[in-house]
């Protein structure tokens, strides 16, 4: 689809306009429309996204044989809709896999609210949203829950259930919402339609993710805030670049274009965004095709949330062996790129808007301020002893840029920098340094890098992580085995951060527990150990 006729739809869908006489036939479905669930996002203090997307005769199915459709929504104060606040109707296309989002404004800011769509005479779940609070409005707490790393064959997502048991305000998933591979190694459950390279595969394996009915409760129960990392499209692809998904993908590298727009149609598709998304590309660094994702959340005057992207202007990693796409451990002492000041993991436009943007939450005096991008920030030394050895696929790989940051939190003196990320299938806590590079070098922030929900972890001992932790000691804590999430309480005077691990990710009804508990107290970049 051209990237015209896409915004144009996109647009008319969250303009909730009505649809042409010839498209308001009521179907008739012989199974639940709404068999991906319901989901919102992207609020803000008075507005939020609705989402659905409808399908057939199960989650892979298309309504290839109804043109566009008429959706009605609701949205109200209480569960059993006796108080609707708003209504209205809004257009499920089928150039956009009968997916709907509605952008609906006029709310109350720091409110709760439940929501629901009918078609036909099917209606969907009752799923359960709010606002923020007005950027200048004084909040006492806000609790933010984050994840990565959902790979379908890895395991069950009891996690997701035991999240929504902890009833956090938002989530904030960072990265890796499908998989591209076929999974034929997998212990637990195979995902269908083998690999994932066109607009029908990314389809088909989205709803095949939606289908879970943890997956969907969760969404069901707040809203979320969306970044992507690599697997929504394919393995370690930078910017332009194509990645390395393993010797079987059988889309070639020559393709990749076509593959990455297809990719980042789908994600919009099935994501709770808004249609600004796609109205904001940015041409002149992202291509023909390319959503803006990266963003910044306001939650009054306590918390600001920005979300980056560190896939789609990156510039490719370097130094890889026999000139290797995608990932890899280099010596920096031995590579001369690594160093080039020009190189960027988030791309210039979206670097000067993230500087920008900390600087006005300097002025705005906002308490805590949140970084949540895809992975670890940190340097990881994997070289016992002399010498380095860093993965380039990370921040690692862009250590000017990693730089450049780091000396804007210190010389414009951002309040409370938190820095979230994932990707690692590993929880890795630590201090945000100004120069990683001395040890005796000051904390500008904290970071707190968690786990996967399902995604396998590494296969080191707890005894190998001890030993990396050891050579990387601005890490105070890192554990390679668990699976789950975290859970970040921001209050006024401290941030307390939980990481919570289910017992055994291979069994859907798998108990979870607390793996550690930290406290950051506001003014003072030091983590404590609570439990």
């Amino acid at each position: 689809m051209e990237r015209r006729r896409l915004v144009q739809l996109a647009a008319a869908a969250a303009a909730m306009l009505w649809l042409a006489p010839q498209s308001k036939a009521q179907a008739r479905f012989a199974t639940d429309p709404f068999a991906l669930g319901v989901a919102s996002g992207s609020p803000t203090h008075d507005s939020v996204v609705l989402w659905t997307r409808l399908v057939a005769v199960g989650p892979s199915a298309l309504l290839s044989t109804f043109g566009d459709l008429p959706v009605r929504w609701e949205i109200a104060d209480d569960e059993r809709f006796r108080r609707i606040v708003r209504s209205g109707q809004a257009s499920a296309l089928r150039d956009l896999a009968h997916s709907v989002h509605v952008e609906v404004d006029g709310l109350e800011p720091d409110r709760w609210y439940h929501y629901r769509f009918m078609v036909a005479q099917a209606v969907s779940p009752v799923g359960r949203t709010r606002t923020l609070a007005r950027p200048d409005a004084m909040v006492s707490r806000f609790r933010l829950a984050y994840a990565s790393c959902q790979k379908w064959e890895d395991g069950y997502y009891a996690a997701w259930r035991h999240m929504r048991a902890d009833q956090p305000d938002m989530v904030l998933f960072l990265g890796d919402y499908i998989y591209e591979y076929p999974g034929r190694s997998s212990r637990v459950r195979v995902p269908t339609g083998g690999w994932v390279v066109t607009l029908d595969n990314y389809r088909q394996r989205y709803a095949l993710y939606k289908s879970d009915p943890d997956l969907q409760a969760m969404h069901q129960a707040c809203p979320w805030t969306m970044v992507w990392d690599d697997h929504e499209v394919q393995n370690d692809y930078a910017g332009r670049q194509a990645g390395d998904s393993g010797p079987n993908d059988p889309a070639a590298p020559d393709d990749f274009a076509a593959r990455r727009a297809a990719a980042y149609q789908a994600y919009y598709e099935h994501m709770p965004l808004r249609s600004a998304v796609l109205e904001k590309a940015l041409v002149a660094e992202g291509g023909a095709r390319s959503l803006r994702i990266f963003d910044r959340l306001q939650v009054g005057n306590l918390l600001s949330i920005h979300l980056l992207d560190a896939r789609q202007y990156r510039d490719p990693q370097v130094c890889n062996r026999a000139n290797k796409r995608g990932s890899g451990l280099v010596n920096p002492a031995t590579c001369a790129a690594l160093l080039d000041p020009r190189r960027s993991l988030l791309g210039a436009e979206q670097e000067r808007w993230l500087l920008e943007s900390l600087h006005a939450r300097v002025s705005a005096e906002t308490r805590w301020n949140v970084i949540a991008q895809q992975t670890v920030f940190g340097k990881r030394d994997f070289q016992p002893g002399p010498g380095e050895s860093l993965s380039n696929d990370g921040w690692d790989g862009y250590p000017a840029a990693r730089a450049r940051l780091t000396g804007a939190l210190r010389a414009q003196r951002v309040p409370n920098p938190v820095i979230l990320g994932g990707d690692v299938h590993a929880n890795w806590v630590g201090h945000v340094k100004a120069d990683y590079a001395d040890a005796a070098s000051v904390a500008v922030g904290v970071e707190f890098c968690g786990t996967s929900i399902t995604s396998r972890g590494s296969s080191l001992s707890q005894d190998k992580t001890a030993d990396r932790l050891a050579e990387n000691p601005h890490f105070v804590f890192a554990d390679a085995q668990a699976r789950g999430y975290g859970i970040a309480e921001f209050t006024p005077p401290k941030l307390t951060t939980t990481l919570r691990a289910v017992e055994d990710v291979v069994r859907s009804d798998s108990a979870v527990s607390t793996l550690a508990r930290f406290g950051v107290e506001s003014g003072r970049p030091v983590i404590e150990r609570l439990a």
